[in-house]
């Protein structure tokens, strides 16, 4: 998902009523659309943009899998490389991730589509990940990617309508009617944002984590529970005793819900430090992992809430210590 996020776009224009859970896939707009979509008014720019899945091979023998980016060179969605040439004018030119090199694939390489037979010469590489539904982002000129759409090899004719047509309209706004331009131009549109979702598995893979993240919240609190429960249980006299000297079930309650806050902050805390230093020993490896202050932040208070909601229900056992118990009553 990576390569839909660094594209400079604020909106793609898919077919009109294509399923928005797959538009990536089953979109096909006219190219008569990107004219319309780039008289709009508050429209900066608008591109072509063509989307599909390739298996390829390299002289070398390198297998991979490429989602194959097709782009107008020059307009705004025509990355610059890190290192080598954005794309020219000429056919069977790619730009590819930096991930696909740590794959084994090398600027000046050829790489050969499987079926078809297309060549593409590796003349630019990106900076960092760029994927698209966990597979390496190949840019291509968009007539190379028309063909290769349409499994058109080396030496075969072009059907009529080939280069007509593209998977969605790329659009970088300032805050342009969406609804209007659509209805104008025969589009549906999905904010960056929105995209996402079009992709494959993302819809899938976000809703299993999430569910992943609730579990583990509330197996946090259930823990954190059973922790203070044997704690309570442990400190029984020690609760009988201040019952018995007079101290209010009130009072007892707060301090030990006070106990229980210290508890959860220093732990959490300890936690974050520990998370924090391993996420920074992992970013120097090239797996893909980032932190962030919010999510780190919201999930540490979460974690906190939730903890005192379980330190709640286990101190309610306090209510029920009989002070006799510390005078021997229970003998």
């Amino acid at each position: 998902m990576s390569g839909l996020k660094k594209l400079p776009v604020t909106s793609f224009a898919f077919e009109r009523g294509v399923a928005t859970d797959a538009a990536f896939s089953r979109s096909v707009v006219d190219l008569d659309a990107v004219d319309e979509w780039a008289g709009r008014p508050g429209v900066a720019e608008a591109a072509p943009f063509g989307n599909t899945l390739v298996n390829a091979r390299t002289g070398g023998g390198v297998e991979i899998d490429l989602a194959l980016f097709g782009v107008e060179p020059g307009s705004f969605v025509d990355p610059v490389p890190a290192s080598g040439e954005r794309l020219g004018r000429n056919p069977g030119e790619v730009v590819v991730s930096a991930t696909a090199v740590d794959a084994g694939v090398r600027l000046g390489d050829v790489v050969t589509l499987d079926r078809i037979g297309t060549e593409l010469t590796v003349v630019g590489v990106l900076d960092g990940q760029h994927t698209f539904g966990h597979v390496d982002i190949g840019y291509v000129p968009l007539r190379t990617w028309q063909e290769v759409r349409l499994g058109i090899g080396p030496g075969d004719q072009a059907p009529a309508g080939t280069y007509d047509e593209v998977t969605a309209v790329a659009v970088r706004s300032d805050g342009t009617d969406l609804g209007a331009a659509d209805a104008a131009a025969g589009t549906t549109s999905l904010t960056l944002g929105e995209s996402f979702g079009a992709s494959p598995g993302y819809t899938a893979e976000t809703a299993t984590l999430r569910m992943i993240q609730v579990f583990l919240y509330a197996i946090s609190a259930l823990v954190v529970g059973a922790f203070f429960t044997v704690l309570t249980i442990h400190r029984k006299p020690e609760i009988a005793v201040l019952r018995a000297m007079g101290a209010s079930t009130w009072y007892v309650l707060r301090d030990s819900l006070a106990q229980s806050l210290v508890l959860l902050l220093v732990s959490t805390g300890l936690g974050v430090g520990l998370g924090v230093a391993a996420g920074a020993a992992l970013a120097t490896t090239p797996m893909p992992f980032a932190l962030s202050t919010g999510p780190v932040a919201l999930a540490s208070l979460l974690l906190i809430a939730l903890g005192m909601v379980g330190a709640c229900v286990a101190v309610l056992r306090i209510t029920k210590v009989d002070p006799l118990t510390a005078l021997g009553g229970n003998r």
